[in-house]
């Protein structure tokens, strides 16, 4: 048999619904920092990955720039990212029956590991877990997390059935493993401020001295 590579059999989904509220609103995954988006940073940094795509809400144009396909939540409601991870597994299901598993990305991460989804699928193996999740600096990132696509109904079931809207509620019935990114600075430093923006350019301003 043959095992298809890990970035062959693995898509990413941009989960690009947040709203920048403390931002004074718009798209999080568009800020831009040192003249390119958070989204086209996430994009160049998991270039091997062949199948990729962006869940969002609103008009898809203002995405245009990007290549990929934008797809809206296929659950009505704004319930959040694990609606945006049920849509992505669906999709996968229906469109791309090649793929096995599918990494989500919170977009409001300029420095995403461009190991990320090697890493997620090396602490799978090791513990023979269900999935995995990305953790740094002492802290778990559930939104950054390995998902087989066969979860896809039962995840459904759990955000419509029984009103689940936590990741970590949903993935506390499985195996997860976790890989760890002990590295400094925090390669999974989010954008949620003004002040995270200054944070990130002087990160990018020490990287090139």
């Amino acid at each position: 048999m043959t095992v298809k590579p890990h970035c062959e059999a693995t898509a990413i989904c941009f989960l690009a619904g947040g709203q920048a509220r403390r931002m004074g609103g718009g798209d999080k995954a568009l800020i831009d920092i040192g003249g390119q988006s958070i989204l086209a940073r996430q994009i160049a940094a998991t270039s091997q990955h062949p199948v990729r795509f962006i869940n969002s809400h609103g008009p898809k144009d203002r995405f245009s720039d990007y290549g990929l396909p934008v797809i809206p939540d296929y659950i009505d409601g704004f319930l959040g990212p694990l609606a945006g991870i049920v849509t992505g597994l669906e999709y996968l299901a229906q469109h791309h029956k090649e793929i096995d598993w599918m990494v989500s990305c919170a977009t409001d991460i300029p420095f995403l590991p461009q190991t990320l989804a090697e890493a997620l699928h090396m602490a799978v193996a090791q513990e023979q877990a269900d999935m995995a999740t990305a953790r740094s600096a002492g802290r778990t990132h559930p939104v950054c997390s390995l998902w087989p696509v066969h979860l896809a109904a039962a995840l459904r079931d759990a955000l419509l059935g029984e009103d689940i809207r936590k990741i970590d509620r949903f993935t506390a019935r499985y195996h997860v493993a976790y890989a760890d990114f002990d590295v400094a600075p925090d390669p999974f430093m989010n954008v949620n401020r003004p002040e995270d923006i200054a944070a990130a350019l002087l990160r990018i301003a020490d990287d090139e001295r």
